[in-house]
């Protein structure tokens, strides 16, 4: 037996290629099929179609009864049934769980940028209450436009004050 040499190239392998299959029409189909499987309506008609096979050839004779009382025949229908329903079920389970991974990560994105904004909102608030800390308000004005219209009115009275004074050491006394 010769050994493969490790600096060559393997020969490539021949691969047996199967009819082509397209996946989503498959995988479509078979979440059909699946939904179907999983309903009240499917139950209902199997357990009709179990009740007539068991009745039909339990009360029939001859050569119009075609699956005796072992009813083999019927065991081996219902086990192709669920070796075929089992992977339908899984396939339909698997794309279910591929939209959901997808749904998540995009909900995440969501949230991500959601989460983003929030705090760029925060940030553009605090800003604006620091900045609105720092403009006069109202009260603030009005308080100032008082203290100095007192102030400007002392000042008046000081220099008519003056003025009287003056006034009355410059004119002579009668």
């Amino acid at each position: 037996m010769e050994r493969d040499r490790l600096d060559l190239p393997r020969s490539p392998r021949r691969q047996l290629r199967g009819p082509s299959v397209d996946a989503e029409a498959f995988g479509k189909v078979s979440e059909r099929i699946a939904r179907f499987i999983g309903t009240g309506r499917f139950l209902v008609y199997m357990t009709v179609f179990i009740v007539f096979w068991l009745l039909w050839n339990t009360f029939t004779s001859g050569e119009i009864e075609f699956d005796p009382y072992p009813f083999i025949f019927l065991t081996l229908v219902l086990s192709v049934q669920a070796s075929y329903a089992a992977p339908l079920i899984l396939l339909a389970q698997n794309r279910q769980d591929d939209r959901d991974r997808v749904s998540l990560e995009q909900d995440r994105t969501v949230a991500a940028q959601a989460r983003a904004d929030m705090e760029f909102l925060a940030r553009e608030i605090a800003a604006l209450r620091l900045a609105v800390g720092e403009v006069a308000t109202r009260e603030f004005i009005r308080s100032e436009l008082r203290d100095l219209s007192e102030d400007i009115a002392e000042d008046i009275a000081e220099e008519l004050e003056e003025m009287s004074d003056e006034g009355a050491e410059g004119t002579p006394a009668r």
